[in-house]
């Protein structure tokens, strides 16, 4: 499994489930079918710059890094470059294709961009569903992504 991939998988995971160690998340990674070594899991953790957090139910969890700090974004943006394959417009609507896998962690970029006039975003594997607020904006918005491409 390629790297963007695998930690798109990650980010899902640890929204979805309070993972406490790296041990954790290379079970919920192994029951996944994606093989990984510790090493692997650390280096992944450390990339996505991913801290723990206190949980709702008092117990440590990964979580992201607060989204506007820049290294953060830097490396969502990067990822984003690398695993886009097309940005449609489809309406009041953004339909990006990227790579398997890669939908979660590229959607995180396009959050992490905070223009006002994206309404939300939508990710499956690997298509992402970006709603526009201004039918106006639409094909700028289109744009924006697309000079990320580049």
């Amino acid at each position: 499994m390629k790297k963007y991939a695998r930690q798109s998988k990650i980010l899902e995971l640890i929204e979805n489930n309070e993972i406490e160690t790296q041990e954790d998340l290379a079970d919920h990674l192994k029951r996944l079918k994606i093989d990984v070594t510790q090493a692997t899991v650390s280096r992944d953790i450390r990339e996505l710059r991913l801290v723990k957090v206190l949980s709702s139910t008092g117990k440590y969890k990964y979580a992201p890094i607060g989204q506007s700090t820049e290294g953060t974004t830097d490396r969502l943006i990067k990822i984003f470059k690398n695993s886009i394959i097309s940005v449609n417009i489809a309406g009041h609507m953004l339909v990006v294709k990227t790579l398997p896998g890669a939908a979660q962690i590229c959607a995180s970029a396009v959050d992490s961009l905070g223009m006002e006039e994206i309404a939300g975003s939508i990710a499956g594997d690997d298509t992402i569903f970006v709603a526009i607020s201004d039918i106006d904006k639409v094909k700028e918005i289109a744009q924006t992504l697309q000079k990320l491409l580049s």
